[in-house]
C-alpha cells in the first residue's frame, strides 16, 4: 500500500514537473521566435530609396532601434548581425562616397557592447572610425571595451586589439608613450598565445624603441606598412589606397617583388631611425 502511494506521488510530481517544463520550453521557444522575427525585420533591406541620404537616414533609425532593443541573452547573435550589416554598409562604395562612414560608430557601439570579445571586428573599428572618420579617440574608447573584456586565453589573436590601438596612437595621435604601452601589452598577450608567441619579441622591441622617443616619421612608415598589409588581407581597398598614399608621402619607393606583390622600401634617410620590423 505504501509502495502504491509512493508510486502515485512520484507520478503526480513528475506530471506536475513535466507541465512546468513544457510551459517553460514553450515560453522560451516563443520568446526566441519573437526575437528572431523582430531581428529579421531589422535585417530586412531598406525599401528602394531615391538617394543615399535617404538610405542613410533609414539605417540610422534602424540602428537606434536596435541599440535600444533588449537582447534576451542573445548578445552574440545581435553583435554578429550588426557586424554583417556593417560589412554590407561598408562595401556600398557608391553610397559611402556620398554619405561617408558616419554610421560606423553606431554599428560598433552595438557590436562592442553586446560582444566585446569579437576580436576580428576591431580591425574595422580602427579602419572605419579612426581612418575613414578621423575619430581615433572614439575608436580607442571602443577598443578599450575589448582589452577590458579579453584575455590571451580567450582568443589566440586577442593581442591584436592592443596592436590596433597602438597603431592608431602612432599614426593619428602621435602619442608615442601611449603607443609604447599598447605595444608592451601586445607583446605580453602575444607571448601567451601558442599560435603567435614567436612574434612577441618583435612587439616588445617596438615598445622599447617607442620609449626612446624616435623620429615619428620612421615609426609612421612602418606603422602604415602594417595598415597596408592588414587592409590588403581583408580586401579593404580604401584603406589600402590610404596607406599607399601615406607611405608615398613619407618617401617610400614602390616596387614589385618576385611574387608580383607591391612592396614599399623605406627611404635611406629614415632607415637608421626605424623601429624593428614586425609582422
Amino acid at each position: 500500500m505504501r509502495f502504491s502511494v509512493v508510486v502515485l506521488s512520484v507520478r503526480q510530481t513528475w506530471k506536475s514537473c513535466s507541465g512546468i517544463i513544457a510551459h517553460v520550453t514553450i515560453a522560451a521557444v516563443a520568446i526566441a521566435g519573437v526575437i528572431t522575427i523582430q531581428y529579421d525585420r531589422l535585417k530586412q533591406p531598406s525599401i528602394t530609396l531615391e538617394t543615399p541620404e535617404q538610405a542613410e537616414h533609414q539605417e540610422r533609425v534602424r540602428l537606434t532601434l536596435l541599440s535600444k532593443m533588449p537582447s534576451f541573452g542573445f548578445d552574440n547573435m545581435v553583435a554578429n548581425w550588426t557586424f554583417l550589416n556593417f560589412v554590407q554598409y561598408y562595401g556600398d562604395a557608391p553610397a559611402r562616397k556620398v554619405t561617408g562612414f558616419s554610421l560606423a560608430p553606431q554599428y560598433f557601439d552595438i557590436v562592442t557592447r553586446h560582444d566585446p570579445r569579437f576580436v576580428d571586428s576591431y580591425l574595422f573599428v580602427s579602419g572605419s572610425i579612426s581612418h575613414q572618420l578621423g575619430q581615433p579617440e572614439l575608436a580607442l574608447k571602443l577598443m578599450k571595451r575589448g582589452t577590458d573584456a579579453l584575455t590571451p586565453q580567450m582568443h589566440p589573436k586577442a593581442f591584436s586589439v592592443w596592436r590596433f590601438a597602438g597603431l592608431d596612437q602612432i599614426l593619428l595621435l602621435g602619442d608615442l608613450p601611449g603607443a609604447a604601452k599598447s605595444f608592451e601589452m601586445t607583446a605580453k598577450w602575444a607571448a601567451e598565445s601558442e599560435d603567435y608567441k614567436q612574434f612577441a619579441p618583435n612587439f616588445q622591441e617596438t615598445a622599447n624603441f617607442l620609449k626612446t622617443k624616435p623620429n615619428i616619421e620612421a615609426v609612421q612608415f612602418q606603422a602604415w606598412q602594417v595598415v597596408y598589409q592588414d587592409a590588403l588581407e581583408v580586401g579593404d581597398q580604401q584603406s589600402v589606397d590610404r596607406a599607399r598614399r601615406e607611405l608615398l608621402k613619407l618617401g617610400a619607393i614602390e616596387r614589385k617583388n618576385e611574387q608580383g606583390e607591391t612592396v614599399f622600401i623605406m627611404p635611406t634617410a629614415l632607415q637608421e631611425k626605424a623601429p624593428p620590423r614586425q609582422r
